[in-house]
């Protein structure tokens, strides 16, 4: 009781958070209800027939569907492959330089893109990968043929998966520099004491240092292999490049929202947060285990 009324002040400051909470993570979960329903908006969920598991049936059955799937886990987990190794060797080489000033610099301007949003960045990039636009100019100006970026399936998840490298790899620097910045600088001194160069240091201390972390944030996005990135797919992609660019939660959008099956798309979205539950619990699990990583 002493305890509480020592700390009500910080009770009352979460409160805002726990009802905003409350309000648009656990109340809407009433909604899950359609997934097991044909559901239709002027009936309601209490006048909507009852169909069981058959929006999932169909949702196995419905070959897009399966591409969709397909899709989602191809773009996610090169995502996450590429947003670990290129801040890896990145960090390395910035944790090179010498001149404090040059390194903030070239930090400042690689983390600048993250904080655009995809609704710019999109438009930019639209304009700028577009037939007669600025990069397909520069082709045509060294005698290669132009390239549809955005419009042609085998171009598609290229440009996704490079753009969103481009726009995450400076921020995701950051935790790869803080784990450098807590390796001793006495080991730096012995190895150079006993003749190691720079490559020997770098292969011997400074990457198996990096590994740890390296581990934990792969695991950790194990949690994320069915979120390709929304925002992203949504302002990039276009009817041409459905088959190899169309993800989970676009196809959600397109068959709930724009076509009315709401049924349909409530299962679709109830199938991939039960999958990303179990596979948070997994890279947890992992992540202790390789790494001693634990947040409880």
């Amino acid at each position: 009781m002493k305890r509480i009324k020592k700390t009500w002040p910080f009770h009352v400051m979460l409160l805002p958070a726990l009802i905003c909470l409350f309000l648009f993570s656990y109340l809407p979960m009433g909604g899950i209800i359609m997934a097991f329903q044909d559901y239709k908006p002027w009936e309601g969920v209490g006048g909507s027939a009852w169909v069981g598991l058959d929006n999932f049936r169909y949702l196995f059955e419905r070959q897009d569907s399966m591409q969709v799937i397909w899709n989602t886990l191809v773009i996610a987990v090169m995502k996450i492959v590429f947003n670990l190794l290129i801040p890896f060797v990145f960090a390395i080489l910035l944790n090179e330089i010498r001149k404090t000033a040059l390194q903030r610099s070239i930090q400042t301007m690689v983390y600048l893109p993250h904080f655009l949003s995809w609704v710019i960045l999109g438009g930019i990039l639209i304009e700028m990968l577009a037939v007669d636009g600025f990069v397909n100019r520069i082709l045509a100006a060294v005698g290669l043929d132009p390239v549809f970026f955005l419009g042609d399936n085998n171009w598609f998840r290229f440009t996704v998966i490079v753009s969103d490298v481009w726009k995450e790899f400076g921020y995701n620097t950051i935790v790869f520099l803080a784990a450098l910045a807590g390796v001793s600088p006495t080991l730096y001194e012995a190895a150079e004491m006993d003749g190691a160069n720079r490559l020997k240091q770098t292969l011997h201390i400074t990457i198996p240092s990096m590994i740890p972390i390296t581990i934990v944030v792969g695991t950790l996005a194990l949690g994320n292999i069915l979120n390709a990135g929304f925002d992203q797919i949504f302002n990039l992609y276009n009817p041409l490049v459905y088959e190899k660019g169309d993800i989970i939660d676009t196809f959600v959008y397109r068959t709930a929202i724009l076509n009315g099956e709401m049924g349909f798309g409530t299962a679709i979205g109830l199938f991939k947060s039960v999958i990303s539950m179990a596979l948070i619990l997994v890279s947890y699990r992992l992540a202790y285990k390789w790494a001693g990583y634990r947040i409880f």
